[in-house]
């Protein structure tokens, strides 16, 4: 090692290194002490950036870094298999391949750091801390063995890091955004414009669509048979027991309903409650000086605002006579909503307001028992499907069938053709829907309990194809889509003929009810409207109307003003700023891939998918 030692002074470090941030990320994960030594011979690279070799090991740790770091994303865990359907493999080969150009790069034109930063990297890692909060030469050593890496494999690998970030800052440093291109955007994104818009509906029609003859369902029916379809459908056969469906079976003891009801008395029995928000002042003097105001008619909403707090922040909710202390009695004395104090509180003087009366509640015992049964039945229910699971699992696996089960036992079959837009009975459950897409034909049914503690098995009978629905049978869906159909090219037309009509001089006003829209932003978002009216108003001209129909949504929009953004202010300078920045950036990420396809491309690359197959078979 590059001689660190145990009383390093701790300096906090400009750039943490790549790999150490890899290292930590691996330790929370859990990757532990994945090998990397299981290839044998001499093969310890998936291929190579001119000279320059792309470990096995690298390529290991990885792959498991980022499906980890999915997994915690997804919140559950992620196979490899899943996280390639994302490219993740596919990615981490081209951050090694850049790397490893860059590496290439450095050591030609004899770029790197010296020991005495790689041992201020190393200290200052917190990973690398024993209990004293000071970096451990035990713990180092031990770390690395967790991720497979002896000291001088490390040191060398944040010696390349530390060079290659050298190179990219050189690369990527001193790019400045245009003077046009952050003028042109500020313009763009600061720009407002203000519109009326007259929306059309089925109410604006003179009359109905006459009802469709039989030639134009069948025609409508035809021309749009992929809505009249099934989706595709896994025919589904099950075996299921739920709570509900045992818990009358359940015996109950009075006893315990009682100790239950007892337990819980202050759900049944309360006292006669008030709403109520506090309102705390300094001192009794600032207390009196606002009941003073209030009593001279200033709202009570303007004394919270000068206290610098908000109605959500002073409001207590329903509270008893007892819970208010002092002011109790003041606050339960008011027949009306109003304001009682100042009275002394734990925070302070305070003006009291009570908002509203509730009264005492009194559920007897013999009131509540039935939901109080109710409520341990299906706790009961919920314990003995439990403890029927290993059974249920024993039968399956001594080759019963879905049908001995529900012969056999509590269980009831049934059959669902399941598609994802399924929700009636168990499809309402997320682990049987889960259960249902997964299964394959030939799997064999298993026991699986349910988020309520009922408990499944199921069987995957067939896969049936989409299906077009008979025409009869979605006779009225047709008619249904007929008329809606209909109705938008009716709209449609009527939007045209005011749009014309605007065109030659005449007021949109004319043609009905018509919203002001002011100050809008092309990131403005419109309640009910779809995102192609931004698009369309922000290319209109002052003046322009234009007919927006988008699915059910007709109406004509007529571009009142377009409104520059200011040219100077605290604001405007900011979001110039905001805008250089991002340009900046952008620019020399550019450039900086640029710089990497270029060395890659000079270098060549070689991989060698028998040994990337290989490590992928390792993840399984």
């Amino acid at each position: 090692m590059a001689n660190p030692t145990d009383d390093t002074p701790r300096k906090k470090g400009k750039g943490t290194s790549v790999v150490v941030w890899i290292l930590m990320g691996m330790l929370v994960l859990g990757l532990g002490g994945f090998g990397i030594t299981n290839f044998g011979g001499d093969i310890n690279a998936i291929g190579k950036v001119g000279d320059r070799d792309i470990s096995i090991g690298d390529y290991e740790r990885g792959l498991q870094q980022e499906v980890n770091a999915l997994s915690a994303q997804f919140g559950t865990r992620i196979t490899l298999q899943q996280a390639q359907s994302f490219g993740i493999d596919q990615q981490v080969r081209q951050q090694l391949v850049n790397a490893a150009a860059l590496d290439n790069e450095t050591a030609r034109i004899g770029l790197s750091v010296g020991d005495e930063r790689i041992v201020q990297e190393i200290t200052n890692a917190s990973v690398f801390r024993g209990p004293s909060g000071t970096f451990d030469r035990d713990t180092y050593r031990f770390t690395l063995q967790n991720v497979g890496l002896t000291e001088a494999q490390y040191e060398t690998k944040m010696r390349e890091d530390l060079a290659r970030a050298l190179l990219q800052g050189a690369v990527m440093g001193g790019f400045a955004a245009p003077a046009v291109l952050t003028d042109t955007l500020y313009a763009q994104i600061s720009e407002r414009r203000e519109l009326k818009l007259l929306r059309l509906t089925s109410a604006d029609l003179a009359a109905a669509p006459a009802a469709p003859t039989d030639e134009e369902i069948k025609a409508h029916y035809d021309a749009n048979i992929a809505e009249f379809t099934k989706p595709e459908a896994r025919r589904i056969t099950y075996a299921a027991l739920l709570p509900e469906d045992i818990a009358d079976q359940m015996p109950l003891d009075d006893a315990i309903l009682q100790k239950l009801y007892d337990d819980r008395i202050v759900e049944f029995v309360q006292p006669e409650r008030r709403l109520v928000e506090r309102l705390v002042f300094p001192n009794e003097e600032a207390a009196q000086t606002a009941k003073a105001a209030l009593d001279e008619g200033t709202p009570f909403e303007t004394l919270v605002e000068q206290r610098g707090v908000t109605l959500s922040d002073i409001d207590l909710g329903d509270k008893s006579e007892e819970e208010l202390g002092e002011a109790g009695a003041a606050i339960f004395a008011l027949e009306a909503p109003g304001v009682v104090g100042p009275f002394n509180s734990d925070l302070g003087p305070a003006l009291f307001r009570m908002n509203a009366t509730l009264a005492a509640q009194n559920v007897t015992f013999e009131e509540a028992r039935p939901d109080l049964a109710a409520e341990l039945a299906a706790d009961a229910a919920r314990r003995a499907i439990d403890d029927l699971v290993e059974d249920i699992d024993d039968r399956l696996a001594s080759g019963a069938t879905l049908e001995d089960l529900a012969a056999e036992t509590d269980l009831t079959l049934g059959q669902i053709d399941f598609n994802e837009h399924s929700s009636e009975a168990m499809a309402g459950y997320p682990t049987f829907r889960t259960a249902a897409t997964e299964a394959a034909e030939g799997d064999f049914p298993e026991a699986v309990q349910l988020e309520d503690g009922g408990v499944f098995a199921l069987r995957l009978d067939a896969i049936i194809p989409p299906t077009p629905i008979p025409l009869e049978e979605a006779r009225e869906a047709v008619i249904e889509s007929w008329t809606a159909q209909t109705t938008a090219q009716d709209l449609a037309a009527m939007a045209n003929d005011i749009k014309a009509k605007v065109d030659q001089g005449e007021a949109l006003g004319g043609f009905g009810i018509t919203e002001v829209i002011p100050n809008l932003t092309r990131s403005t978002a419109l309640e009910d409207t779809p995102a192609s009216l931004l698009s369309t108003v922000f290319k209109m001209e002052e003046g322009e109307a234009s007919v927006i129909e988008d699915g059910s949504f007709i109406a004509v929009a007529q571009l009142e003003s377009i409104i520059p953004g200011p040219t100077s202010g605290a604001d405007a300078e900011a979001l110039k700023s905001a805008i250089a920045a991002q340009a900046e950036q952008a620019v020399a990420q550019d450039a900086f891939t640029l710089f990497t396809n270029s060395l890659t491309q000079d270098a060549g690359i070689t991989l060698d998918n028998a040994v990337i197959n290989a490590v992928h078979a390792r993840f399984q």
